[in-house]
């Protein structure tokens, strides 16, 4: 298959998903009772506020016809209109793309914070096994795992930024801003990520061709990192890039904990709206990003092992 069809083919797919989650979505917020108007306008808002912000939501017209609207505003490109109207960015897309900086940036920030301290601690404890440092590493990456974010972030806050000092605290900028909710939201990823290169390795580790590969006597840096890790590499990829799509759409805890703007924060300040066309919008942009990073890295496998980009 050719990597034009293949991609039709992933694209295609990943259109229907998209599809079927905007309608769970849709019906979803249709049916949690309760007016959405009142958490929009407020309780003193008079009647033409109130209808107003109804047909600025499309609650006027029905089910079908609002859901058909949605549609149409995803194929323009504005996602739909804030209600009630902001000045200077009206569209939810506009919303989003005032946010999506500060997530993209979060989300790279806590991939590479992941990566440069998970295979290093992975192919350690793989090559050492069944020594201390496998031991300290198993019980590292077992750590990242279960410290739960919500209490793992305000310790970082705590001890780094109100106790020592060392890096910048909530509401602050810059990038020296951006290293705690970086290795906050990167933390449980590394420990993923450790797990996974340390199993993958053990067993790519025990195959025939490193065993021929040592045994004509090629350096140990060249049998680990050319032949084993390359080929460990794959079920790793698949955990990266699956937790990439995740730390894209918004880490809610991090982004509240540090006081940050994001994906994760705008669709929680939409649910608790109630603001349709946002939570809408939003969640589209997160499935689209979800279907983006698979794609990716099905690309990355025919990379990372040449047998698989040959079928």
């Amino acid at each position: 298959m050719s990597i034009g069809s293949f991609l039709l083919r992933r694209l295609g797919s990943g259109l229907l998903a998209i599809l079927g989650v905007s309608i769970l979505v849709f019906a979803f917020l249709h049916l949690v009772p309760g007016d959405p108007v009142d958490h929009l306008a407020g309780g003193e808002a008079t009647v033409e506020q109130r209808q107003k912000i109804e047909k600025c939501m499309g609650l006027d017209q029905s089910m079908p016809s609002q859901f058909v609207s949605f549609l149409g505003h995803v194929l323009d490109g504005t996602l739909g209109h804030q209600c009630p109207d902001p000045k200077g960015k009206p569209t939810v897309a506009a919303r989003i793309a005032l946010v999506f900086p500060h997530t993209a940036a979060l989300a790279f920030a806590g991939m590479l914070a992941a990566i440069v301290f998970a295979l290093p601690l992975g192919i350690l404890a793989a090559v050492r096994r069944g020594t201390w440092i496998d031991t300290l590493a198993t019980t590292t990456s077992l750590s990242g795992i279960a410290i739960p974010q919500m209490m793992f972030a305000p310790l970082l806050v705590f001890l780094f930024f109100v106790t020592l000092g060392w890096f910048p605290g909530p509401t602050e900028t810059g990038w020296m801003a951006l290293v705690l909710p970086a290795f906050a939201v990167g933390t449980h990823l590394m420990a993923m990520l450790a797990r996974m290169t340390r199993s993958s390795m053990v067993e790519v580790l025990g195959e025939d061709y490193v065993r021929t590969a040592r045994a004509k006597g090629l350096p140990e840096g060249r049998v680990v990192f050319v032949h084993a890790l390359r080929n460990a590499l794959l079920p790793v990829i698949t955990i990266a890039g699956l937790q990439f799509g995740s730390l894209l759409s918004g880490a809610i805890i991090i982004e509240n904990v540090f006081a940050r703007p994001g994906l994760g924060t705008t669709l929680l300040e939409a649910i608790l709206e109630r603001n349709y066309p946002v939570v809408q919008g939003t969640v589209l942009v997160i499935a689209g990003i979800y279907v983006l990073v698979n794609i990716l890295v099905d690309l990355a496998y025919g990379i990372a092992d040449p047998r698989i980009r040959r079928a």
